[in-house]
């Protein structure tokens, strides 16, 4: 039985397939340690696992709306994020995991979880990286779209992205100061940028995504492998208590599959007027609707019998339900959007998200409209467009039938049993 500690950190799109993982690690026979916020506490603990909070916590900000309109800025969420936020704390990080790490046979990190790899190089730890989305891997092959930079993915054709690339590497060096800084003090070398490419793991890393949504590239980074999508969605301990099946299912089964409404876990903390836009939509193109709103006391008024609203429901059980998905376009919704097998439209907010939705419309199952051209006129025609295109539904379907044939759950704790047992001392 091996000691296996998992640092995450993040909304529940980062949280859920690390528990995935360590609820299958447990059935295994190990001994997965869950390392993330405070908040998440509970819901970890009621799965069995056992639980280590590492600063920061990011439920004290939950409900902070000026942090959370500066989060999801389009075009500077990211900048904020990263350097105001999480590397202010990246010594407070480093002093809760390092405790926690002790005596661990394996680590596994999170590319916004800064510490790990400065734990695992201290204590001369094995440790795989995770990249939980293709954005993150920064191929020259496959670029990303950028959500500070949208309009750059009109010039890749012409290999701006090496040079974009470039500027980002000196621009967020000057980020990651507190870094450099933390290593020095623990006599270690400066490393590799920590915000580009130093997160990532030289014993290996797991692509959490199914290589039909990103397929491999050359130059990701050392011994990275496509093990498909891992997916958990309970709701959980901490955040309230389930919503009503029972209520959800009449609705469901009163008529036509409605379309689905949902911004995930964490944008829909800075919704704007997404559902008030999108109940209006729905009214126009006379479809039902689910709107999957979260915790708000901002509850949309409408009366209208073909509406639903509830603050959550599981994925996995609601969107093959669903006449199509309109998402926020996280790594989490869009991995469950595929396995549904309905075509959806993606409204991206910042982050990855944009470069989800670019992929998921080449895939042919999914448009996008920008955040903020979300208007119910504008949004209507498209899903008229969207619903009524049979080479949307098609395409979908044929992507949730390649999806179903990965078990990217076995995969992943199968790669980490093989790391377990690999000599821990040097990497490869």
């Amino acid at each position: 039985m091996a000691k296996i500690v998992l640092n995450t950190f993040g909304s529940f799109g980062d949280l859920h397939p690390y528990l995935a993982i360590a609820i299958e690690l447990a059935r295994r026979g190990h001994q997965p340690v869950l390392a993330t916020a405070e908040v998440y506490r509970a819901k970890v603990e009621a799965e069995g696992i056992a639980f280590a909070p590492v600063r920061p916590d990011v439920g004290e900000l939950m409900n902070q709306p000026e942090f959370l309109k500066k989060l999801w800025d389009p075009k500077y969420g990211s900048k904020y994020l990263l350097r105001d936020y999480l590397m202010p704390n990246v010594e407070a990080a480093y002093e809760d995991l390092s405790a926690i790490c002790t005596g661990c046979d394996l680590l596994i990190t999170h590319a916004a979880a800064y510490a790990g790899p400065i734990v695992a190089e201290k204590q001369k730890l094995r440790w795989i990286s995770i990249a939980l989305q293709p954005a993150i891997l920064f191929s020259t092959y496959d670029p990303p779209v950028v959500a500070p930079a949208l309009w750059a993915r009109h010039l890749y054709r012409f290999g701006i992205f090496g040079p974009m690339l470039k500027a980002a590497r000196w621009e967020t060096a000057r980020w990651a100061k507190p870094v450099y800084e933390l290593r020095h003090s623990l006599g270690l070398p400066r490393g590799k940028n920590p915000l580009i490419d130093g997160h990532f793991s030289p014993f290996g890393t797991l692509a959490l995504f199914s290589p039909h949504f990103a397929a491999p590239q050359p130059d990701w980074p050392v011994n990275t492998k496509a093990v498909g999508f891992v997916s958990y969605d309970k709701r959980g301990e901490g955040f309230g208590p389930e919503s009503s099946k029972t209520d959800l299912d009449l609705f469901l089964n009163a008529g036509p599959p409605p379309i689905v409404f949902t911004l995930g876990s964490s944008a829909v903390m800075a919704a704007g007027e997404f559902y008030q836009e999108s109940i209006k939509a729905a009214q126009k193109l006379g479809q039902r609707a689910v709107l999957l709103i979260g915790k708000t006391d901002k509850v949309p008024t409408v009366k209208d019998s073909s509406i639903y609203i509830t603050d959550y429901a599981p994925y996995s059980e609601l969107l093959p339900r669903a006449a199509a998905t309109v998402h926020q376009g996280g790594i989490g919704t869009t991995a469950q959007a595929l396995r549904a097998g309905r075509p959806m439209m993606i409204v991206p907010w910042a982050h990855d998200q944009p470069d989800n939705a670019e992929r998921c419309r080449q895939l042919g199952v999914s448009r996008t409209i920008w955040r903020n051209t979300y208007r119910s006129a504008k949004v209507a025609q498209e899903l008229q467009q969207l619903l009524s295109s049979p080479s949307d539904s098609n395409n979908a379907q044929k992507i949730a039938g390649r999806l179903s044939t990965e078990d990217g759950l076995r995969s992943a704790c199968d790669a980490i049993e093989a790391n377990v047992s690999s000599e821990p001392s040097a990497a490869p």
